[in-house]
């Protein structure tokens, strides 16, 4: 456990979204869906060709769930998650950022009690969640280093990402961690999180976690070969839904609900599919495979034509900014130069704060600014990695020296390119 980095970031039991807040990051769900499948398969509407683009993405979010990563309820399969570990640093070793969101600890937890069945009690399911967590993240910690890797415990609770704060502080810290090349291993924080160990699922958790990172790649992996466009238990011969865009509504019939979800976990088919539509608010795709077949991963990440992908209508980087740009209420302003201009409308830059000349209004860090030239023209938006009081103080200054003049290193840039649109 020396190894293992742990941080404990402590939530309420709801999410929900504030005025600082893009909708890509809300994690509000869909409405209630019909519990039965009907007789009819409702028609699909033609989903774009997705699958080349997995060849192409960056950062990925891999949900295993608990069927795959215990032994049929009799504690962690450690075999199973060494075999795990080698495929997510095949991963790795592409070039790809990886964050994985783990099932097992409840079940662990279930083993090393000598429980019989996992426990309706909350004070006795978080017992469960407390001494299994340790289980899980050692098994973990084992597997990746033997391939010369480190963790990272990040336990979460929905309302972490609520709060303001606590959202861009889970998020420059992920970021960090992926930066030192450490692979982050995300579970809900069972042992405190009432609601969650009630009603959660960790779909909906690697869903805001692909929120949080703006990933490209949101894998939910099960024992299901993938989304049927009827209900496999009813028709074992019901054919796959290869391609389809998250939001299309014939998938709720589809899917159901409480589907495959079995004695140690909490989600089924019908969860996937919100999950999926979550990921979607931030320009994420969503890949639904059997984990129990040999070399998943890498089949996935070649574009191979299995299990079920649930895409965005909206590219990541153009729903946010879509987002940005439609905020009709900025928090302040910031003056800037003629070269910072030239940096932002002719080069596609980031906005530097040796580039600023004045800052106007009272805004914190994430919220939504307005950069006008010296004539006062708005020349952009975009969400500010700094509070007003702090970019004061650094105005006019290089990155390099933002250390000295806050105490902290913050982010090199005042807006990132990624977070700026052009007006």
């Amino acid at each position: 456990m020396t190894s293992t980095t742990m941080m404990k970031v402590i939530m309420a039991s709801r999410f929900t979204m504030s005025r600082d807040m893009p909708p890509d990051v809300a994690a509000q769900v869909p409405a209630d869906v019909p519990t039965e499948v009907p007789s009819q398969t409702p028609s699909l509407a033609p989903a774009p060709k997705g699958r080349e683009r997995l060849t192409r993405a960056r950062r990925w979010v891999v949900k295993i769930g608990s069927s795959l990563l215990t032994s049929s309820g009799r504690g962690l399969d450690r075999g199973a998650i060494e075999r795990w570990a080698q495929e997510l640093v095949a991963l790795r070793r592409l070039g790809h950022d990886l964050v994985l969101v783990s099932s097992g600890a409840v079940a662990e937890g279930v083993s090393r009690l000598g429980l019989a069945q996992r426990p309706e009690r909350i004070h006795e399911l978080q017992a469960a969640a407390a001494v299994g967590q340790m289980g899980l993240i050692q098994a973990w910690e084992a597997a990746f280093a033997s391939h010369g890797l480190h963790t990272a415990l990040v336990l979460l609770t929905h309302d972490d990402l609520s709060d303001r704060r606590r959202y861009l502080n889970a998020r420059s810290t992920l970021r960090t961690l992926l930066d030192h090349g450490v692979i982050p291993v995300i579970n809900e924080n069972d042992t405190v999180a009432t609601d969650e160990i009630r009603f959660g699922d960790n779909d909906t958790l690697g869903a805001l976690v692909a929120n949080l990172l703006e990933v490209d790649v949101l894998v939910l992996l099960t024992d299901q070969f993938g989304l049927r466009e009827r209900d496999p238990r009813l028709d074992p011969a019901a054919p796959r839904v290869s391609v389809a865009l998250a939001s299309d509504p014939a998938l709720d019939a589809m899917a159901g609900r409480g589907s495959a979800a079995g004695a140690l976990g909490r989600g089924g088919m019908y969860t996937k599919v919100r999950a999926a539509r979550l990921a979607a608010r931030s320009g994420a795709c969503t890949l639904i495979a059997n984990g129990r077949e040999a070399g998943v991963i890498g089949r996935l990440v070649a574009g191979s034509d299995e299990g079920t992908l649930l895409l965005p209508e909206t590219e990541r980087l153009a729903a946010r900014k879509r987002w940005i740009a439609g905020h009709l209420q900025t928090r302040g302003t910031v003056f800037v130069d003629a070269g910072a201009v030239t940096a932002l409308r002719e080069k596609g830059r980031s906005l530097l704060a040796v580039g600023v000349i004045e800052v106007v209004g009272d805004f914190e860090r994430g919220e939504v600014v307005s950069c006008r030239d010296e004539d006062g023209l708005e020349v952009a938006r975009g969400l500010v990695n700094y509070a007003a009081d702090e970019t004061a103080r650094i105005r006019g200054r290089a990155s390099g020296e933002i250390m000295a003049l806050l105490g902290y290193a913050g982010e090199p840039e005042l807006i990132h390119r990624d977070n700026l649109v052009l007006v």
